[in-house]
């Protein structure tokens, strides 16, 4: 479980940077115009409806293109659709500032929304791909460009639009132009992918009940979220500045949200209890708006609060999909893109449209109806939503060794250099591992400076007979960590031979969700043949060892979720895992894994430290 040594993840190549700035200009681009919705209607003489088809043609377009994405980039590679991606945003960005008329800003809106659709698709895999760090140093950084980009939109188009409505579209056109440059300078070519996407995957994929179910969740919370975000600018009545202002609360609440409290939030109370509330206080913050149209104040404060739920909901509908999608991930991606972005895109223009002629209530009324619409969907797809969250404890691979040869224990001193918890007396309170760990804590005085530190987390006993009670030891997802991963492999050889019990050994595949984007951290095959790997060294030590691979959509934390649940299945006598990689922010990202391994685990855990991350040890003892 534990990560690779990453340092400073913000220490990373110059490629990385220039597809990470990239990153947050993309995801400036729907709340920077929001800014400029009222400034627009009035310099070019046109009504909210037709203002709002900037939303319309952005969202519609990147719907469709969300169809074809996948075929261009399992064709030309990331680089190229990224670099094509950018380019379509450099150009049509520059025209939207250019055209003096609102149809003509509708029209160049629509390419962007195309190059955006293609940059989305791919940025995120290739800065986890490029990263110094790998997973956990790409990861971090994508979480800080899409924190700083939804927060920094709103306020960069407020400040721009306050100049002249034109200075959001050629500040993006400047911005991207620069990371387009240094893309095509800086990041070296990408592959294409082993296998090709088809134009009709995404739609053939729609035909699962549970994708269907969650793709049609997401269009009635997103008619919802895009009445406020489309059309709220107009009832406010304030100046670009200060539209800003309130939109840049509202961005800023949608990235912690997004980030730090739906995952904490999902696991706390799960997927579907944690949608039902959030769209029941949606419901609630449009119904406030609806019964008071006229109220700035109300509208304001609404608007803001709402970025908390919202953030919530993107991240968590996100993660549903993941979940009970059977198909490959850009693939549902794309297919949940395509019918989710359809209702995003029609909302503003309905909602400008029935304000119009029935009053400015009517829509946010509807909205209200639309969130409620939402959650009685989502009930329809309950069971199916709760059977692939449980499953996720379910093997995806099994891996198990030919008979184990006999050990030539002569040959291979137990723990001779290897003391365990030299002077840790936390081991008389342990007495699920007194019997295992004995001897090694007798043996700790001739410890060295290369001493493996093991730390133990109390939990339950079992009544269950010792010998058939396996030792689960949980392998990292990163070539980076192989180190670590073989110190954890070598300290259970020692604490199995000891207890005369089997080792189960866990690889959990995780899917990573950040708001409306998800990356996996390798694919099946590649944990496959790790864990096959670290099977086959435990049976050429003698030991009894199968192999597990298991599935973890969401943050990082739930890895720790599907071991303790994998421990308790196998009346597990201990859980054995690689501690955190040292580098303050790696070290957080593994941190949440860890720490709900130790709150969850159904027996005691053992963190073995990797050799890089300890102190130095003097005299045999441990500093």
């Amino acid at each position: 479980m534990s990560a690779p040594a990453i340092g400073n993840p913000f220490r990373q190549p110059k490629a990385v940077y220039a597809v990470a700035f990239a990153c947050v200009i993309s995801f400036m681009g729907i709340g920077l115009v929001d800014p400029i919705l009222p400034a627009l209607a009035h310099d070019l003489h046109a009504s909210p409806s037709q203002v709002s088809l900037l939303f319309t043609s952005y969202l519609v377009v990147t719907a469709v293109a969300m169809l074809v994405t996948g075929w261009f980039s399992s064709r030309l590679g990331a680089k190229r659709t990224l670099i094509g991606g950018l380019a379509l945003i450099v150009i049509f960005a520059a025209a939207a500032g250019s055209t003096d008329s609102i149809a003509g800003i509708v029209g160049f809106r629509a390419g962007w929304g195309l190059g955006n659709a293609l940059f989305i698709a791919t940025s995120l895999a290739v800065i986890v791909a490029s990263a110094s760090g790998g997973f956990v140093g790409g990861i971090i950084l994508y979480e800080t460009a899409l924190g700083l980009g939804i927060a920094a939109g709103p306020l960069l188009g407020g400040e721009l639009g306050s100049i002249s409505w034109r200075g959001p579209f050629y500040g993006v056109s400047v911005l991207m132009a620069i990371a387009l440059i240094a893309t095509v300078v800086l990041l070296e070519p990408t592959p294409a992918p082993a296998r090709r996407t088809s134009l009709a995957d995404p739609i053939k994929a729609l035909r699962h009940r549970g994708l269907l179910i969650m793709s049609l969740t997401a269009v009635c919370y997103n008619w919802g979220f895009f009445t406020m975000l489309g059309y709220a600018p107009f009832p406010l009545h304030l100046d670009a500045h200060h539209l800003g202002l309130v939109f840049t609360g509202w961005g800023v609440l949608v990235a912690i949200f997004s980030i730090f409290v739906a995952p904490r939030l999902q696991a706390r109370f799960g997927t579907a209890a944690s949608l039902y509330a959030n769209f029941a206080a949606l419901a609630v913050v449009m119904l406030a708006i609806g019964l008071n149209p006229g109220s700035r104040t109300t509208i304001a404060v609404a608007v803001i609060v709402s970025g908390a739920f919202i953030g919530v909901n993107n991240t968590l509908t996100t993660q549903a999909v993941m979940t009970v999608s059977p198909v490959p991930r850009p693939v549902a991606s794309a297919a949940y893109g395509f019918v989710r972005f359809i209702g995003g895109g029609l909302a503003p223009y309905v909602a400008a449209r029935l304000a119009e002629s029935y009053g400015v209530s009517l829509p946010f009324l509807i909205g209200a109806g639309a969130f409620v619409l939402a959650a009685l969907v989502l009930v329809t797809g309950h069971r199916l939503l709760a059977e692939a969250e449980r499953r996720q404890s379910e093997d995806l691979v099994t891996a198990t060794p030919p008979a184990p040869a006999e050990p030539d224990l002569a040959d291979q001193p137990l723990l001779a250099d290897q003391p365990l918890l030299a002077d840790q007396p936390l081991l008389a309170d342990q007495p699920l591992l007194a019997d295992q760990l004995g001897l090694a804590a007798a043996q700790s005085g001739r410890g060295g400076r290369d001493a493996v530190q093991v730390e133990l987390a109390a939990g339950t006993e079992s009544s269950a007979t010792p010998s058939e009670r396996p030792i689960v030891v949980a392998v990292a997802s990163s070539p980076a960590a192989g180190d670590a991963a073989d110190e954890v492999i070598d300290a259970v050889i020692g604490m199995a031979r000891m207890a005369d019990c089997p080792v189960d050994v866990l690889r959990v595949l995780e899917t990573e969700v950040f708001e409306d984007a998800a990356v996996d951290r390798e694919s099946v095959e590649q944990a496959r043949a790790d864990v096959e790997r670290h099977v086959g060294v435990l049976a050429g030590a003698g030991v009894a060892a199968t192999g597990h691979v298991l599935r973890s959509v969401g943050d990082h934390g739930g890895v720790g979720r599907a071991l303790a649940r994998y421990a308790e299945t196998v009346n597990a006598r201990a859980i054995a895992v690689g501690g955190p990689s040292h580098g303050r922010f790696a070290a957080l990202i593994d941190e949440s894994a860890t720490r709900t391994l130790l709150s969850e685990a159904p027996c005691n855990v053992v963190v073995v430290r990797h050799a890089a991350d300890r102190a130095p040890v003097l005299s045999g003892e441990p500093a």
